[in-house]
Parts: C-alpha cells; sequence; structure tokens
C-alpha cells in the first residue's frame, strides 16, 4: 500500500485513514509495527518524532529471565505498586517480556552485552535480582530509534510532525476521528475507523519535571471532555535523583535509578549516607525531601564515583558528560541531585487489549492506565508495559467498522482557532479533575496527600 499525503489536501477536505495513531513514542510505533499491513494508519506528531519521553529513558527495560524470576519479578512490581496493581495485567506483561525483548533484538536493539556475548543485566530500587536490559544509560534512545526507523519504512504509515490532535470526533460513546492542528496551522478533520491515543504523560503542567514540556496531558484533558472512563489519575510518579537544575525553566535532568542499583550513594549536608538507596521511588523521594528539609538544603548529593571509574565509563557515559558540562566531574566529585515529576500511573482506563469505555477509541503508553503500575511504578517497567500493551492493541484493531458520515457534517472548526485558549483549558481541566479524585478519596476517611500537585504550573 502506497502512502497516501492526506494532510495537504485542501481544507475542505475530511481525510480518511484506517487508524489515526497520536504519539511517536515507543507505544505508538510499537502498535505501528504490529498493526494489519493493510490498514492505513495516519501517525501525527505533536513535536518531532524523536521528542518523545521514549528518547528520554536511561536505565532499561525489565525482562523475564526465566520461569525461577516470575514469582519475584510479580512480586517487586506488586511491593512498588503498594499493592494495588491490577494482577491480570503484570502477569500478562512479565508473559509478554520475552517475545517484546525478542523482537526489539531482531530491530536492531544493540543491548549490552558481555564479553561471552551474553546479554548483560543490571539491576534497579526494589528489584530483587538483576533482570534489566540496557545499552549504556540511553536505553530509551536506543529502543525508540530503532522502533522509528523501522516504521518509517512501513508503506502503510504516513507520518506527519508538529502536528497535534485537539480533540476527538464523537457520537454516542463511538469515536469516529479527530480534529487536528498541522503544522502550519490549519484545523482539519480526520475520520478514522480507529483512534489510538499514545500520547504520553503530563509532565509538562509541572515546574520542575523530567518530561518534556510539550507532553501536556492532551488525551486526559480530551477524555474529561468526553465522559471516558479515568483511572488513578491521581497518581503521579516523582523521580528522586534528578540533577539539581541552574535554571528554573529547563527540563529537568534524569540522573538514572541503574546508578543506585550499581552502587551508587546518597548523602545530606554532612557528607554521610542517610537512606537505603534502592528504596522504591516514592518512598526514596520522601526519605530525600525530609533530609532536605531536616538539613536546610535545595538538594542532596548522590556519590556515583563509588560505581568505579570504568563501570561509570561503560554504563553512564551520557550521565558523565552532562555532568561535566554543569561544572561537575562525577569521578572525583558528588552532584546535586533533587526529586523531579517524572512518570504518569494514572490515566485513560483500558482493558488489557487497550480498549477504552468509548468505542473504536485505544488508548497506550503513559496515557493509559491499565492497573500494572498500581500506585508506584516499578523501575523499567515503563517501555516494557507500553510495549507489551501497545502490541495487544494492534491484534484488536480491524478493517471492518464502518464510519458515518453524520458526526462530521456541519462542524463548526472555529472553536478551535484559539489553541492558547485549549491548551489552557485542558491543563485546569486535568489539575481539577485531580483535585476532585484527592477530594473523594478524603471523604473515605484514607490519609491522602499530592504533595506533587501543588508543583503544576498552569
Amino acid at each position: 500500500m502506497s502512502k497516501k499525503n492526506l494532510l495537504k489536501l485542501n481544507d475542505d477536505s475530511v481525510f480518511e485513514t484506517d487508524v489515526l495513531l497520536v504519539g511517536s513514542g515507543c507505544s505508538a510505533l510499537y502498535f505501528a509495527l504490529n498493526a494489519p499491513r493493510d490498514l492505513n494508519i495516519t501517525l501525527i506528531s505533536k513535536s518531532d518524532f524523536e521528542s518523545s519521553d521514549s528518547f528520554l529513558a536511561q536505565g532499561g527495560i525489565c525482562v523475564l529471565r526465566d520461569e525461577k524470576d516470575f514469582d519475584s519479578f510479580f512480586q517487586d512490581t506488586l511491593k512498588a505498586g503498594h499493592f494495588e496493581n491490577d494482577r491480570v495485567s503484570i502477569e500478562i506483561m512479565i508473559n509478554s517480556s520475552q517475545e517484546v525483548i525478542r523482537n526489539l533484538i531482531h530491530y536492531g536493539v544493540p543491548f549490552q552485552q558481555n564479553k561471552d556475548g551474553s546479554y548483560a543485566f543490571t539491576k534497579e530500587g526494589c528489584h530483587s535480582n538483576n533482570r534489566i536490559m540496557y545499552h549504556k544509560d540511553i536505553t530509551g534512545k536506543a529502543i525508540t530509534e530503532a522502533l522509528l526507523d523501522k516504521v518509517k519504512e512501513l508503506p502503510n504509515v504516513s507520518m506527519y510532525q508538529y502536528t497535534t490532535l485537539i480533540d476527538i470526533i464523537s457520537e454516542d460513546k463511538i469515536c469516529y476521528g479527530g480534529v487536528i492542528k498541522t503544522s502550519d496551522n490549519k484545523i482539519k478533520l480526520i475520520k478514522a475507523k480507529n483512534t489510538v491515543l499514545a500520547t504520553g504523560g503530563i509532565g509538562g503542567l509541572y515546574k520542575y519535571s523530567t518530561n518534556f514540556p510539550h507532553l501536556t496531558g492532551d488525551s486526559i484533558a480530551i477524555a474529561i471532555n468526553h465522559n471516558i472512563e479515568l483511572k488513578d489519575i491521581d497518581y503521579i510518579q516523582v523521580h528522586p535523583t534528578t540533577f539539581y537544575p541552574d535554571d528554573s525553566d529547563e527540563r529537568n535532568f534524569l540522573i538514572s535509578e541503574s546508578t543506585r542499583g550499581e552502587g551508587a550513594k546518597l548523602y545530606g549536608k554532612s557528607m554521610k549516607p542517610f537512606t537505603n538507596e534502592l528504596l522504591p521511588r516514592d518512598i526514596l523521594t520522601n526519605e530525600i525531601r525530609r533530609k532536605m528539609e531536616q538539613d536546610n538544603i535545595d538538594y542532596v548529593w548522590e556519590d556515583l564515583s563509588r560505581i568505579g571509574v570504568k563501570e561509570l565509563q561503560n554504563h553512564f557515559p551520557n550521565i558523565i558528560d552532562y555532568c561535566k558540562e554543569r561544572g561537575y566531574d562525577p569521578l572525583k566529585e558528588c552532584i546535586p541531585v533533587v526529586p523531579a515529576q517524572h512518570y504518569f500511573m494514572g490515566g485513560i482506563k483500558t482493558d488489557y487489549e487497550g480498549r477504552t469505555s468509548m468505542n473504536n477509541l485505544y488508548a497506550i503508553g503513559e496515557t493509559a492506565c491499565n492497573g500494572v503500575h498500581g500506585k508506584n511504578r516499578l523501575a523499567s517497567n515503563s517501555l516494557l508495559e507500553a510495549m507489551v500493551f501497545a502490541g495487544r492493541a494492534a491484534k484488536t484493531v480491524t478493517n471492518e467498522k464502518f464510519i458515518p458520515s453524520a458526526p462530521f457534517q456541519n462542524m463548526d472548526l472555529s472553536k478551535y482557532k484559539d489553541f492558547t485558549a485549549i491548551r489552557n483549558k485542558y491543563a485546569m481541566d486535568i489539575k481539577k479533575e485531580i483535585h476532585r479524585v484527592c477530594g473523594e478519596k478524603n471523604k473515605t476517611g484514607v490519609p491522602y496527600k499530592n504533595e506533587e500537585l501543588e508543583e503544576i504550573y498552569v
């Protein structure tokens, strides 16, 4: 099937596609690679294709090494998630992990290998065993680049950068496509038999975040406005260790949890250890915040030199280079680190195949919530979860559903022209909904505090 230049038609046209795929991270790309080749897929990305948080993932991707590790992997995920996880989702993710890794190797991902040619495994917080495959400290980049190269080769996929989903088009709880803003700021309609939301998290709403600033939870806001069921949207993960920024407007640079898995230590003002560095992320974040308050400091110190020069240079070259650019040599001195918003465990509620509460509408990746992470994500489960359930969604979409024209007739597109107003409304809608959910939990008598919510910058 030849690629169709759908978005270059005149303004009055309604474009048609089998699948409108919104996003260009690893979940969207893995979906495209696993979807039937007879489906025409129109992939749009709010920024360039490389500016997804998948590219920023450092630590690695979990995999079930053998059957003896299943129970441990399962329990580690439950423990990190405070036992609020969907157990079926966990089982699906773990049992699918080896297939995902085989596919990634087939796509050309250069996972780290030992001298004997076997694959290397590392360990991060809350993991009982070394089960994390990686490529230096840029695993996400290595995976997502390989997937992107393969998707670009697919004849059934048309790809458009700087193209934003503003709204979906729905009627009687059925999704029929979306309203988009193109790279030349035109408002256009896309009629789609299936719409797949893979827009990432909500980090762009925060003053301090490791996420790209354009990732502002668009799909979550759209879901709120279309009464699409959500799940656990108050579960917002903070990463305990990001480089303390000189400029508050800069995206926080992640100091991978793998550094602590390999032996890095955290110090307070006295330059003495104060905690277990491999605690779950939310608990360690609280320990760091408590220490910062106790010592009256804006950050704590991380000692990477405990890892050893050779391992640092081989495993974490990107982190070393970044720190040196900021005036610190981690081979010889400690670096300042501080918690920052990192990941969104909640999102649009889905079943195990990515289906939402609206027909013909799917959600995958960080914008979706199938319950696998619970209240707190286990390190290096994000890339795995995103691709496992994206692959399952890809096997579910079909080419059989007819799209009526009625929802597209006489649509008033003028309400979408003030994109700044829409963006601000969406940000406030998300913040209000998180507040509402927190309030509902408080009504039940369960003590609840969401410090991260107050950092949302709108």
